[in-house]
């Protein structure tokens, strides 16, 4: 290798991209493609960046291996940060079992963190920790240190394990430092921000109050009875029941938890649940049938009681009732399409609808509907259309993502 590919390597690492491009801008040698598509991704430019890595797949010869695989791993990080989700994981597999075999244990520890943080993005927690809990991350350098850091905040967080994400990232700030990259140190102070922003909405008796992630962890763990809409899902500290998939029962229980401890009219709950500005007789007749319902999906965890004028909430183990809500007013029912896009990021519509676990026609009909209130904006055609937004200022969209529920 000669000095002038050194001394741009040496400058990539350092996050000194045109530093390195000064060096080899001129260069279509295998090394320099490597290089130049590297430091091509680090200003941004990642459609100029992928073509470059493959022009130097391609260059490197048989013997070179090793050169290749690093070029497949720069390339799937590529793919993450422009969330193709849809990459093939077991061509970053091989790639990272060739550097392994060949002792360059830096950058498979990398490609080991790239297949970790997709997990972590489409919510298999578990897998990404079984994948985690095979690297040890002291013999690194720093900036690697740091990446493994951030992946185990990254996964605290999602859990909503606050102290430990809080540990991880002042690990994770440490290493940043030590490595002396500004754009690490960055990328901490940003997770760290997540943990400081308003998490959710809560509203008891009447009352409304913006809260942490912290927060959210101590309602969690207490014996509250809780209506959480971030995850449409009804909980208390022993059962857990989601009402992903059954919008009507949902919304009854929202509404009844937030009038709790009074009650609710009918009238009131058909508007809210079927949209109907006026009761009839026959919304009056669908609300018992929802309600009948709501009961049996609820049994353990509480019952609803008629009253003269409507219905309550009577919570069987608890005296608390609370509901969780978006931070800010949206519609809830785009909620976690927007908690992708906010990361700032372009999405296609098929990579959310893997990260959702949903349809990709579901998502295009959110997409369109966010679109026609000004809320999102998409860029391209056919395949190569993306969708993005500004992140919402203020408050982290820690609790719209996906992660795997104990369903009771």
């Amino acid at each position: 290798m000669d000095s002038l590919i050194t001394a741009a390597a040496r400058a990539l690492a350092a996050g000194d991209p045109l530093g390195a491009l000064k060096r080899i801008a001129l260069r279509d040698d295998a090394p320099a493609l490597a290089l130049r598509g590297i430091a091509m991704a680090q200003l941004g430019d990642l459609v100029r960046a992928k073509a470059l890595l493959r022009r130097a797949a391609r260059a490197f010869g048989p013997k070179e291996a090793v050169a290749r695989a690093r070029c497949i791993v720069a390339e799937a990080e590529i793919a993450l940060v422009s969330r193709d989700l849809s990459w093939p994981a077991k061509t970053l597999d091989a790639a990272r079992a060739t550097l392994e075999e060949h002792g360059d244990r830096v950058n498979a520890a990398h490609a080991r963190y790239l297949e970790v943080r997709r997990l972590v993005l489409i919510g298999r927690l578990d897998e990404a920790e079984r994948t985690l809990a095979n690297v040890d991350p002291e013999p690194f350098p720093p900036a690697s240190r740091t990446a493994h850091e951030l992946v185990v905040a990254g996964i605290a967080i999602r859990r909503l394990r606050t102290k430990a994400a809080r540990a991880a990232l002042a690990r994770a700030g440490r290493a940043a430092r030590d490595a002396g990259i500004p754009a690490l140190t960055a990328e901490v102070d940003s997770a760290i921000l997540v943990l400081n922003r308003p998490a959710a909405r809560l509203i008891a008796s009447g009352r409304e109050q913006l809260v942490q992630l912290e927060d959210v962890e101590r309602l969690l763990a207490s014996n509250a009875f809780v209506v959480d809409a971030c995850r449409r899902v009804v909980r208390d500290a022993r059962t857990l029941v989601s009402l992903a998939t059954r919008p009507v029962l949902f919304t009854l229980a929202r509404v009844l938890a937030e009038a709790w401890p009074g009650d609710v009219p009918r009238d009131t709950l058909v508007a809210r649940a079927f949209g109907a500005k006026r009761a009839d007789e026959s919304h009056r007749a669908r609300l018992r049938v929802e309600v009948g319902r709501l009961r049996t999906v609820l049994r353990t965890l509480a019952d609803v009681t008629a009253t003269k004028r409507g219905f309550a909430l009577a919570p069987r183990r608890t005296r608390e009732v609370v509901v969780l809500a978006w931070p800010v007013d949206i519609d809830e029912a785009h909620a976690a399409v927007l908690a992708f896009l906010a990361d700032g990021e372009s999405w296609s519509s098929s990579a959310l609808a893997l990260a959702l676990g949903t349809s990709q026609r579901t998502v295009q009909r959110a997409l369109d509907s966010l679109a026609a209130g000004a809320r999102v904006q998409s860029f391209g055609r056919g395949r190569a259309r993306r969708w993005m937004t500004p992140p919402v200022p203020g408050f982290t969209t820690t609790l719209l993502l996906p992660t795997v529920l104990p369903i009771d």
